[in-house]
């Protein structure tokens, strides 16, 4: 299994502060996915970029339906995420 150095809350400066505090504006807390990234800020404010834009934009889905496809996708690919 890989292992991740994840950065805690009281580490977290700067970029990542403001990511971390985004995370949990956006959903109550920092989710293991978003504290694996965590390492590389640059990569982090990408990938939540790119799924804002996924989940939040206009679209012939729900929000709802698209959350459904990502949580079955996940489990399909048995991902913990």
């Amino acid at each position: 299994m890989a292992w991740i150095r994840l950065v805690s809350d009281d580490e977290a400066e700067g970029r990542l502060a403001r990511s971390f505090e985004a995370a949990r504006k956006r959903a109550g807390g920092v989710a293991n996915i978003v504290r694996t990234m965590s390492p590389n800020p640059p990569v982090l404010d990408a990938s939540m970029a790119m799924y804002v834009k996924l989940m939040h934009a206009e679209s012939p889905l729900s929000r709802r339906r698209r959350e459904m496809l990502a949580t079955v996708t996940s489990r399909a690919n048995e991902c913990h995420y």
